[in-house]
C-alpha cells in the first residue's frame, strides 16, 4: 500500500477525518445522502482495500479514492489546513487506523483533527438472518455430520427446540428466551437448505418465507385489505374463516397433528369444536384417561392451557420433593 503525504504544515487548522462504515448486507452503491455529500466534499478518499465492493460505485459517481493504508500519524498530517480525509472502512473497521488516532489523541502533543464515524449503510431489519443463511450454507457443504442430515433425522431435535423454547418463556429468562429463539430458527433454516437438495421438490428459505408471508396477509383482511377487526376475538374469526377456505376442510379436526402432547391435542380438539359451534361432550366412558379429556375441555373453556397449567403443578410438586429430599432426617 502506498503512504500518503501531505504539503501543508501540521501546525495549521487540524481538519477533519471521517471513518466511512458500510454494510455488506446492503447492496453497494446504496449509501445514505450524509455519506455522498461527505465523499464529493472531502479532499481525499482514501481505502485500504483495492477490492472494495463500493470502490466501483464510488469512482462511477465521480468520487476519486486512493488506494492507501495510512498511518494514525499520516492520516493527521493529511488532515492539516482544515482538510477532510474520508476513509472507506474495510469489512472489520480500521482498528490499526482507530488506536493509533486515540493513541495520538490521549498523548496530548498533537493537534487533532475532528474525528467522525459516519455510517453509510445501515442493515434493514432481519438483516443478519442473511448471515445465518450464509453460515447454514457452507455448515451442509463443509460439516461431515450437518452434510448428512435428513428432515427425519433431524426431526427430534426440532421437538426438542421447541420444549426447550417453552421452558425459556416460563422460566422468564430473557437471555435463554432469546437463545431458544435462535436454536428454533436454526432448525427451520436447516430444513430449508435440505429441502433445496430435493431431486424432484427442491424449495429454499426464500419460499418457506415467501409462503408464510402470503399466508400472514391473506389472513389479516383487517391489516392488509379492506375488513374490520376491533377485537381479539374477530380477528380470530377472519383467521378461521380464510383458513378454512384455503384448506377446505370437511372436518374441524383436520389438520390437528395427533402426535402432539396428549393434553395439548385435547384442549385444540376442544377449540375447533367450541370455535365451530358444535355441541359434542366427551365420551361417558370411565377410565382416567377420559377423566383428563374432560379436565382438559374444561381448561380450554376457561381460557387455560392445560398442558401450562400442568407442567406448572408438575414444576411444584418436583420442588416439594427436592425440599423433603433436602429435609433433615430424609
Amino acid at each position: 500500500m502506498n503512504a500518503i503525504s501531505s504539503d501543508t504544515p501540521a501546525e495549521a487548522a487540524p481538519g477533519r477525518v471521517v471513518l466511512l462504515t458500510t454494510s455488506h448486507r446492503v447492496a453497494p452503491g446504496l449509501l445514505s445522502w450524509p455519506a455522498w455529500q461527505a465523499l464529493h466534499a472531502a479532499d481525499r478518499v482514501l481505502c485500504a482495500d483495492g477490492a472494495h465492493p463500493q470502490l466501483p460505485h464510488l469512482r462511477e459517481a465521480g468520487i476519486a479514492v486512493e488506494e492507501a493504508a495510512p498511518t494514525a500519524e499520516e492520516v493527521v498530517d493529511a488532515c492539516a489546513g482544515g482538510r477532510t480525509v474520508v476513509v472507506v472502512a474495510r469489512g472489520e473497521g480500521e482498528p490499526a487506523l482507530t488506536d493509533g488516532l486515540a493513541r495520538l489523541a490521549g498523548g496530548g502533543r498533537v493537534r487533532m483533527p475532528e474525528l467522525e464515524l459516519l455510517p453509510a449503510s445501515y442493515d434493514l431489519p432481519g438483516a443478519r438472518l442473511l448471515d445465518l443463511v450464509q453460515v447454514m450454507d457452507r455448515i451442509r457443504a463443509e460439516c461431515p455430520w450437518s452434510s448428512l442430515q435428513t428432515h427425519k433425522g433431524l426431526a427430534k431435535y426440532g421437538i426438542e427446540e421447541a420444549y426447550e423454547l417453552v421452558e425459556a418463556i416460563e422460566e422468564g429468562d430473557r437471555d435463554e428466551l432469546r437463545e431458544e429463539l435462535g436454536d428454533v430458527l436454526l432448525q427451520v433454516v436447516f430444513h430449508a437448505r435440505i429441502a433445496e437438495e430435493h431431486p424432484e421438490q427442491p424449495f429454499s428459505v426464500d419460499d418457506v418465507a415467501a409462503g408464510i408471508v402470503d399466508k400472514l396477509i391473506h389472513r389479516h383482511p383487517h391489516v392488509f385489505g379492506d375488513a374490520t377487526a376491533a377485537t381479539p376475538e374477530e380477528v380470530k374469526e377472519h383467521w378461521l374463516r380464510t383458513k378454512a377456505v384455503e384448506k377446505r376442510r370437511t372436518s374441524v379436526t383436520e389438520g390437528i397433528p395427533l402426535g402432539q402432547p396428549a393434553l395439548a391435542l385435547a384442549a385444540k380438539l376442544a377449540s375447533r369444536v367450541r370455535t365451530a359451534g358444535l355441541d359434542v361432550p366427551p365420551p361417558r366412558t370411565d377410565g382416567i384417561g377420559y377423566e383428563l379429556l374432560t379436565l382438559a375441555i374444561r381448561a380450554e373453556e376457561e381460557g387455560i392451557d392445560p398442558e401450562a397449567a400442568l407442567r406448572a403443578a408438575a414444576r411444584a410438586y418436583r420442588d416439594a420433593v427436592l425440599a423433603a429430599e433436602s429435609a433433615p432426617g430424609s
